[in-house]
């Protein structure tokens, strides 16, 4: 296998650093596990990797190209992004200042980013789509695997996406623990709105 793919080994590296590292997606699942318990940040996780690792694939068949040819497209796509990361920030950083018991028992499940909202932001943030066809052009190769690769760096990416993003969720459900009084979640939310606000901007200015 790796005679024949001797990029991939390169790849999981990258991956593993790309899916750990701080940014907007980890600080979504650290937040929803630590007001609502680590269940409730299960499908925020997999929504986003299963399309992460989705958009690789479709890159790899050639989809994407558009990002590269039309600039105007990624910019719109980078601000819609920016946009609803923002209005996240916000509701997370308004939300009652209730104690974590309570808001675990208490929360609608609407409150919640969910699977298609985590799926949503990797389709609308172009900065995934650069990721995804980064990789295609880096480790896919050329010749007659570069499809199979393609499904390999897809699925690769999805099984090392998951571990990390869940140790981000451990974080999380960790400190719900010192998050037992309504002033301590009061604190806790707007640091993580303030932390997701910033991420989303530097992201977008850098």
């Amino acid at each position: 296998m790796l005679s024949s793919f001797p990029t991939l080994l390169p790849f999981l590296l990258f991956a593993f650093v790309a899916s750990i590292t701080p940014g907007p997606t980890n600080i979504l699942v650290l937040s929803n596990s630590a007001r609502f318990g680590l269940a409730a940040a299960v499908p925020i996780i997999l929504g986003a990797c299963a399309s992460a690792a989705m958009l690789v694939l479709l890159v790899g068949t050639g989809a994407g190209s558009s990002l590269t040819q039309w600039p105007q497209l990624q910019t719109l796509m980078q601000w819609a992004g920016v946009a609803w990361l923002s209005f996240l920030a916000w509701q997370i950083y308004r939300a009652p200042a209730v104690a974590i018991a309570t808001a675990t028992a208490t929360a609608q499940a609407g409150q919640r980013l969910g699977l298609l909202g985590a799926a949503g932001l990797q389709w609308i943030n172009p900065k995934t789509w650069m990721m995804a066809l980064a990789v295609v052009s880096v480790f896919a190769g050329v010749g007659e695997d570069r499809l199979v690769h393609v499904m390999y760096l897809s699925l690769a990416f999805f099984l090392i996406s998951l571990p990390c993003l869940g140790v981000w969720a451990l974080l999380g459900a960790g400190s719900s623990r010192w998050l037992r009084s309504p002033h301590a979640m009061q604190r806790f939310n707007r640091f993580m709105a303030l932390l997701l606000l910033g991420s989303a901007w530097l992201s977008a200015l850098a």
